[in-house]
């Protein structure tokens, strides 16, 4: 074979697999923040009792939500979502997510109260709380703003706060970030994106 007829047949080779369709990448209905450099990780207590991290839900598509128990619509909104998001996911799939509910108010959302609300959404969501001070810095770390607002005594008050939900693959990186309202359509397409191509 012929050096000349060689570098054709290389040419020819080139073309053919230049022509090959590029891989696609996922079209997320939420926002694709992968490679975000902050949420990175958390350590926190849950509704039983145990002190859990990111890395004990290896394996997991991890959602978490910052809110408050006495929120009057887009908590429950949001947990209701991710629960209806489960149920469209199907059994086995929604056995590989896990929800969490991070409280922005220690001072009223104790344990008894978070195991009673957050499980009342779906029996695998797990409601997490901090100290007040560790709870700045873990909203630093995730970008969550939040404050009293509406405060008629101690113990009467709404909190405003932020109203997305991080999301993250089964091998611990964060993915997504889901705007608040996007119903739980759009939650199982993207779970379920997340969790074929674990």
């Amino acid at each position: 074979m012929t050096s000349g007829w060689v570098a054709v047949c290389a040419v020819a080779l080139f073309a053919l697999t230049g022509c090959q369709p590029a891989p696609q990448a996922p079209v997320f209905q939420a926002t694709d923040i992968t490679g975000a450099a902050f949420a990175r990780d958390f350590r926190l207590t849950d509704h039983n009792g145990r002190v859990r991290t990111l890395a004990d839900f290896r394996g997991k598509v991890v959602a978490i939500f910052f809110g408050y128990t006495h929120c009057p619509d887009v908590c429950p909104t949001t947990l209701s979502d991710f629960a209806a998001a489960l149920k469209l996911l199907g059994a086995q799939e929604a056995g590989r997510v896990q929800v969490i509910f991070v409280t922005l108010d220690p001072q009223r959302d104790t344990p008894d109260i978070l195991k009673q609300f957050v499980p009342a959404f779906d029996p695998s969501f797990l409601g997490m709380y901090t100290d007040p001070g560790t709870l700045k810095l873990l909203a630093k770390e995730y970008k969550v703003v939040y404050q009293k607002t509406s405060v008629k005594s101690a113990d009467d008050y709404l909190m405003d706060h932020s109203a997305g939900t991080y999301i993250y693959d089964p091998k611990g990186h964060l993915r997504l970030l889901m705007p608040y309202g996007s119903g739980p359509d759009a939650i199982a397409h993207d779970l379920r994106m997340l969790l074929a191509a674990s």
